[in-house]
């Protein structure tokens, strides 16, 4: 952080497009500064003041009771002539006289429920309505003309009453936001001035000394006048009916105010400014902290997430406890710290955000999109997280969880797959970072069997069962067999096995129909411990048994006896397709480091780590074996596969490990060209095709690599029929 200006007085001072990235601006005077287009990401304007200066300020209030002065007259001109022409030759259709009073009354009802632009409309249109029937009843010509002459003026009285309770209305809002709560006191006079300048000229001599009409246009001027006042209020509430209202007000109160239009504000800090007068728009504020910020209400905030009431309280309150944001747009929000506990999130996009050290406890992540989001120390103890969209960016170290739910429950299934799924038990320290870790990093290996993990798991459930302080590989393997002995309507077959040497063990199990996971998980640890206890000659004789009649159980011992005596991260899968079990696929991860970090590799390279060179030559083996395009203005396969892997090779926001992802799909891809007529490897590219979209997906808009992709990949999937 740069020392910068902390508690300056930067009144009235531009920096217009310099660049303050990480400026510190705490505490400082920035009323009327000038930061459109400025770079200030990082910078951190904590307790800074924004705003109009005295001068701009005491202009725009000057301005203000001027519309005050001209609102009041023109609503009581308007009602003063009214009631005239109404108290003049209408003896035989009295009735109408009231006609001004019971339109004033429908007048307010109808703007408090549907907003000033329905009053005036449905207002107009009775009018019209019971002038045109009373003129049809009229005795003779003359009545009808003084009747229709009725319709006119009371049509341009709703027009200039219109007029007058906007003029109105903005006054009091220009007031409220230069003057504050002094407003209504401030108003006040303009509207008495204004009003009884408009009732003098309204109303003719004779008509004065009608007790009767003044009655009525006091009343009606006084309605009119508080329902302008309500309007201005309302307005500044951001009550939705009042919208064209509100957004005078404020582009009005922001003149000459802070302005920080089209500036980037990436990770600023806002925490306890006073942002009143200030021009948001266009700016980036991506990951901005607003906490405990200060009449954002009051600035222009149009095309930015600030301008949703809900999100905006959100982000300054930090407080998200039992909310409901199903569906919304949440990209790029900073809620470090948040209490999001209980919150609904499902559907909504949450891309780009920090949550870091937020509280997500027991919160729905249905279907929420997590992509490049820091959840780094939060909470996500009971949180469900079914079909939650996450990346290899998304930033999971240290997240504090007991335990986690993969689904929603519903009737049908009141157990929301629960995990650690012994209901008895919880996360230990370190536990949920392996649980998650394979989701995120082994998508490579799914795509190696050509299994597409979210298929699958919408197909079956997992046991998962953890093994601390080391583990006794024949034991497992017996467990395991008997418990799917005694289970046979849970499919029980195990699908990953991972572990760290003696540190931690943890199988993996798929399971169908209605299993009951956390008895599954309490009978596995009871046979494990029964069988584990048994004498060495007891033990191996009784595996020895089971192991002629499976060999998948001395294959499962084997598994485990190599975790255990690596001193690497291990993780092998398998998948049960049918009656064919899918070649295994197995990698080792160095412990203690970062799990992308793939030092060997069985079944398909997958690690960023290997040379991207040596990949990179093997695609271009693999292209180069297609033919070229016959057409030479026409690119086929073998061209559009060249584009696409320098695209990926060229691209600097892809990761290193992502990019030889990337490159193993176009393999795929070159491979399916060449045996166009093989069912499998048709089924491959088209995960590959998916894998690739999702890799892309992931990038900025703006990269060289979406770009040519949007071209690239639906030429590709003509080419090779994959549609």
């Amino acid at each position: 952080m740069l020392n910068g200006f902390s508690n300056a007085n930067l009144q009235g001072r531009s920096f217009k497009g310099q660049n303050l990235a990480n400026t510190n601006f705490r505490g400082t005077d920035i009323r009327g500064t000038d930061f459109s287009n400025t770079i200030l990401t990082g910078a951190d304007f904590s307790n800074a003041k924004a705003g109009l200066q005295h001068h701009w300020a005491i202009g725009l209030a000057v301005v203000a009771l001027l519309l005050t002065i001209m609102a009041g007259f023109i609503i009581a001109y308007t009602v003063a002539l009214t009631v005239q022409v109404l108290e003049n030759g209408i003896d035989n259709f009295f009735f109408l006289r009231l006609l001004p009073l019971a339109a004033l009354t429908f007048f307010l009802t109808i703007t408090i429920k549907r907003g000033l632009g329905s009053a005036l409309g449905l207002s107009s249109a009775v009018v019209i309505a019971i002038v045109a029937i009373t003129a049809a009843v009229a005795e003779n010509l003359s009545q009808t003309e003084q009747i229709i002459a009725v319709l006119i003026v009371k049509t341009l009285a709703i027009a200039g009453a219109g007029a007058g309770i906007l003029a109105g209305a903005v006054s009091i809002g220009v007031l409220r936001n230069t003057v504050g709560s002094f407003a209504i006191a401030l108003a006040s006079p303009g509207v008495i001035v204004g009003g009884i300048a408009g009732a003098i000229l309204g109303i003719s001599s004779k008509s004065r000394t009608l007790t009767f009409d003044w009655i009525l246009e006091i009343l009606i001027t006084i309605g009119l006048v508080a329902l302008s006042t309500y309007i201005g209020f309302r307005a500044l509430a951001e009550d939705r009916k009042y919208l064209i209202t509100r957004t005078i007000v404020v582009t009005l109160s922001t003149l000459g105010g802070t302005n920080f239009r089209g500036a980037d504000l990436t990770d600023a800090n806002f925490t306890k400014a006073i942002l009143k007068n200030v021009d948001l728009r266009n700016a980036n504020l991506k990951r901005t902290n607003w906490l405990l910020a200060e009449k954002l209400d009051q600035s222009q905030i149009e095309g930015t997430y600030l301008e949703n009431l809900q999100v905006r309280r959100l982000v300054i309150s930090k407080n998200g406890q039992d909310k409901n944001f199903d569906y919304f747009n949440l990209r790029g929000l900073n809620l470090e710290g948040a209490n999001l506990a209980d919150a609904s999130f499902i559907g909504a996009d949450l891309s780009e955000s920090t949550l870091q050290n937020a509280d997500l406890s027991r919160a729905k992540l249905v279907q929420t999109q997590l992509y490049r989001v820091n959840l780094t120390d939060c909470c996500l103890t009971g949180a469900c997280i079914q079909d939650w969209a996450i990346s290899t960016d998304t930033k999971l170290d240290g997240v504090r969880c007991e335990f986690i739910y993969m689904r929603l429950p519903t009737k049908d299934d009141p157990d929301p797959w629960r995990k650690p799924d012994n209901r008895r038990e919880t996360f230990e320290e370190g536990d949920f970072s392996d649980f998650i870790a394979p989701i995120v990093k082994t998508l490579d290996l799914y795509r190696q069997q050509n299994v597409d993990p979210r298929q699958m798991a919408d197909t079956f459930k997992t046991l998962d069962l953890y093994h601390y302080e080391g583990i006794d590989p024949s034991a497992a393997a017996i467990a395991l067999k008997q418990l799917a002995e005694q289970h046979p309507e849970a499919g029980l077959e195990v699908v990953a096995l991972e572990g760290r040497g003696e540190e931690k063990i943890r199988l993996q199990a798929r399971v169908t129909g209605k299993a009951d996971q956390s008895q599954l998980n309490a009978e596995y640890f009871e046979k494990y411990k029964e069988v584990s206890s048994l004498p060495y000659s007891d033990l191996q004789a009784l595996l020895a048994g089971i192991a002629e009649k499976d060999e998948r159980i001395r294959s499962l011992e084997t598994m485990v006896m190599t975790a255990i005596n690596s001193n690497k991260s291990y993780i092998e899968t398998y998948y049960s397709l049918g009656d064919t079990v899918s070649e295994k696929s197995s990698i080792n991860i160095e412990a203690g480091g970062n799990i992308g970090n793939v030092s060997g590799v069985t079944g398909g390279d997958i690690s960023g780590v290997l040379n991207l060179g040596t990949i990179s030559g093997n695609v271009t083996n693999a292209i180069n074996q297609l033919p070229d395009s016959s057409d030479p203005d026409e690119p086929g396969i073998k061209e559009l596969l060249l584009q696409l892997q320098a695209a990926i090779e060229t691209e600097p926001e892809l990761a290193p490990e992502d990019k030889v992802e990337a490159l193993e799909q176009v393999k795929v891809l070159a491979e399916a060209g060449q045996k166009p007529e093989d069912g499998a490897l048709q089924k491959t590219a088209k995960t590959a095709m998916k894998i690739l979209k999702g890799t892309v997906a992931g990038l900025p808009e703006v990269t060289k690599l979406v770009q040519e992709s949007a071209k690239l990949l639906p030429a590709i999937v003509t080419l090779l029929a994959l549609i």
